[in-house]
């Protein structure tokens, strides 16, 4: 959505009340005045279009994960406790895209933990999640799905849901939610399941993932 650049005429007391409230909620003057505006005329800003993603996501969380409060509307961040030795915990950061295009925003996994071996793992089954997503999400992304794989992180682009083209942002958010879940419960089995060979492990990790993709319900993204 373009922006341009208006003189408006305010009274003080309007502006120190708008301040006040940009400041609760953790945005500038200038958007807030332009959300009142577009509320005003039923006009849905892209910031408008982020929060309702938002608020989709965390009905669909379950007490499993703690969304932490933001300094952007842009962004959330997830955390998912792993029962595992050092009790590291998983860190979802969400960041939605404000202007169109054929992704929807990126989703960076990372881990809470100085520890190597722990690393190391998370370094493992990112692989193994990569060649899974390369493989069964080909037919819906024949360009590829974009990944950036560092040492303990990846971030993956999050597209417009493919199998779902006429969607809201309640079915984006859904679809994030979903995702974020299949994730965080296939990391969880990886590492409860270290003991088995790493072939058997990978092809448990795979059965999971066709599983959720089986389920009618489920949004490619």
């Amino acid at each position: 959505m373009k922006k341009s650049v208006y003189s408006l005429v305010l009274s003080d007391d309007v502006v120190r009340a708008i301040d006040q409230l940009a400041y609760e909620n953790n945005t500038s003057r200038s958007n807030l005045i332009n959300q009142i505006l577009a509320e005003r005329v039923s006009l849905a800003t892209p910031e408008m279009q982020m929060r309702n993603i938002f608020d989709s996501m965390e009905k669909l969380m379950d007490e499993t994960f703690q969304i932490l409060n933001q300094s952007s509307d842009s962004m959330v961040s997830i955390r998912s406790p792993l029962r595992y030795k050092y009790k590291p915990t998983l860190r979802y950061s969400l960041e939605l895209y404000r202007s169109a295009g054929p992704a929807t925003g990126r989703l960076k996994i990372s881990f809470r933990t100085q520890n190597r071996q722990l690393i190391d793992t998370l370094n493992d089954f990112f692989a193994i999640w990569i060649a899974l997503e390369s493989h069964y999400l080909a037919r819906y992304f024949p360009d590829g799905i974009e990944y950036l794989r560092e040492d303990g992180r990846l971030t993956r682009e999050l597209y417009h849901p493919v199998n779902l083209p006429a969607c809201s942002g309640e079915d984006v958010g859904e679809a994030i939610a979903s995702y974020i879940k299949m994730l965080d419960g296939c990391i969880k089995e990886y590492f409860a399941n270290l003991a088995l060979p790493a072939s058997t492990l990978a092809e448990r990790i795979e059965n999971r993932y066709r599983t959720c993709l089986a389920d009618p319900n489920f949004i490619v993204i």
